[in-house]
């Protein structure tokens, strides 16, 4: 696939990862690629395998001019819906850029508002982009590696819902899973599979934090 590489200084793509699982949070990147250093093999993060993924994620933190990585949980989901959740995942990985950008391409046809973010920068939205735009590819690569590593981890504290292997997405394991032991603190209890197969009103949750993803 042949991506667009933007001449522009300091352009940033980004994407998200985990929108529609039914657990855990939605992770989302910013990447600021040099110019003129093609990193070969870059392209939408579905359709790529588990290990071409994991390569190509180590060699866009090697050369990518910037990267940043934002969250929000699933209590943050579930307080604001998962577009604005993802909005803020979105502003959270802008902030963690070490470098900041001119230009924003964002993935999709909606884009978070850069307001309050400490630094001045454009932004466009392009439908399709983590097939079309070499950043945007780029951060749907790290997004979406960052988040199977989180779900991993989250599989050995929360055993028996196949985590590791589903990553929260509604499979028929997972839907088996709920109906024997109920949600867990990493559900997205807003989300109707979830809901139905809750018991009564969810626990107030700590909200998460915005500097990373920390292990569960």
């Amino acid at each position: 696939m042949s991506l667009a590489w933007r001449s522009g200084d300091r352009v940033a793509g980004v994407d998200e990862a985990g929108r529609g699982p039914l657990a855990g949070p939605v992770v989302a990147a910013a990447v600021i690629l040099p110019p003129t250093r093609v990193i070969r093999g870059l392209a939408d993060s579905k359709q790529l395998d588990a290990a071409s993924r994991e390569s190509l994620a180590r060699r866009i933190r090697e050369r990518a001019v910037a990267y940043g990585l934002g969250w929000a949980s699933a209590c943050e989901i579930d307080a604001l819906d998962i577009l604005q959740a993802t909005h803020l995942a979105m502003r959270r990985a802008l902030l963690a850029l070490p470098v900041a950008p001119r230009h924003v391409c964002v993935d999709g046809n909606r884009a978070p508002s850069v307001e309050g973010l400490g630094f001045d920068c454009t932004v466009a939205t392009i439908v399709g982009g983590d097939g079309c735009d070499a950043a945007i590819a780029a951060a749907s690569i790290l997004a979406k590696t960052w988040r199977d590593r989180w779900m991993e981890a989250a599989d050995a504290r929360h055993p028996h819902y196949g985590f590791a292997v589903h990553k929260g997405y509604g499979t028929a394991q997972h839907l088996d899973a709920l109906d024997r032991l109920g949600p867990c603190a990493i559900h997205r209890r807003s989300f109707g599979p979830v809901r139905v197969r809750s018991p009564g009103p969810a626990a107030p949750r700590p909200g998460a934090s915005p500097r990373g993803i920390p292990v569960p």
